[in-house]
Parts: structure tokens; sequence; C-alpha cells
């Protein structure tokens, strides 16, 4: 059976000690001539290169859809099913609805359309490549803004993951109303700044 409209689905941040998960979903037309050039696993290239890439992804793509899913939803049901859950509201929040699923790694998503896991498919598939590529895009840019407001943590250079100097921030100063408690609690010792 051959589908018109393979949803690509990635996520970004998973692992960093505050911030949300980021979730996007893409449907990128099929015709030769409206290919973006140079799209890989948003890790491979440079922050420039996936802001270039951002954008023509999003001139071209028939559909697409970026949710994030904050660091309270994150310790409430844990990461794993934050992360299925955010690539669920990416799927259903597509302005064309989707008639295959493509996600990267090993994610079943609670979805009625079919469906297929890809180990390493932000490298290998296409549109899974164009997910992650807007997921990161859009995080960075929200951390960016976080780093604003929290400059003392360091989220500019650390985009919230578990860095030397994030750590010894956390001990310093507490946490701040963006970090996962369920992650941070090895080190944080209960303060937290307003």
């Amino acid at each position: 059976m051959g589908f018109i409209a393979v949803a690509g689905v990635d996520e970004v941040g998973r692992g960093p000690l505050a911030g949300p998960v980021v979730c996007a979903a893409v449907i990128m037309p099929l015709e030769a001539e409206k290919l973006v050039k140079g799209v890989d696993d948003s890790k491979k290239l440079s922050a420039k290169k996936r802001e270039k890439l951002a954008e023509e992804i999003k001139k071209v793509a028939r559909a697409y859809a970026i949710v994030e899913v904050d660091e309270g939803t994150v310790d409430e049901i844990n990461i794993l099913q934050a992360t299925r859950l955010g690539m669920k509201r990416a799927v259903e929040s597509l302005s064309i609805p989707a008639d295959m699923v493509l996600t990267d790694g090993v994610m079943t998503l609670d979805i009625d359309i079919p469906q297929r896991s890809i180990v390493k498919g932000d490298a290998l598939v296409y549109s899974i490549g164009a997910a992650s590529i807007l997921a990161k895009v859009y995080r960075d840019a929200r951390m960016a803004e976080y780093a604003r407001q929290f400059p003392e943590y360091g989220f500019a250079q650390n985009v919230g993951y578990g860095t030397k100097q994030h750590i010894e921030a956390i001990k310093e100063m507490g946490i701040c109303k963006i970090h996962r408690r369920t992650f941070v609690k090895k080190f944080w010792d209960g303060r937290e700044k307003i």
C-alpha cells in the first residue's frame, strides 16, 4: 500500500536536567525539486546550518507541528511517557492528517495510524531528520530565552544538559522553575530559586 502523507517524528531534550522535551512531526513533499539538501540528524549539524535548514524545511513542508512538554509533566509521568505524549500531540497537530508515522528510535505511539520505529532514523530517514532539525532549533531558541531569565545556570551554552558548571550552579543556588526535579535529586539540596 502506498502512503502519501508520511510523517517523520523526532524529539530533542530527553536527557537535560532543565527545560521541556520538544517533539516535531513533519510531512515533507515527495517532489524531487522540493528536496531540502543537507537534512541529517540534527546533532551532526552546526547551529547555523540547522537554523538555515529549519527555515527551508518550514517553507517546503506539506505540514509540520512542534510541541513542547514541560518539565512538570516530565517529572509527573517520566521522560519516556512525556516524549510519547509530545510525539502523539505533534502528529495530531499536523494540518494534513498523516497516513503513516515514522518515529526515531524504539517508540510506539498511542495513535490509530500505521507506524514504524527506525533506530537511528534521524540519520537514515529524510522526514525524521527534518523533524529532528525543527525540534532542535525550537528547543535551542527556547533555552536561549530561559538563559536570559536565569543567567546563572549557563543555559545559553548547556541548553539544560548536566555540564559540570550547570551542576555546580544547582549545588550553589538550588534549582529554578524549569529544572526537572526527578533529574536533579542526586545533587539538589531542596533549595529553589524563585
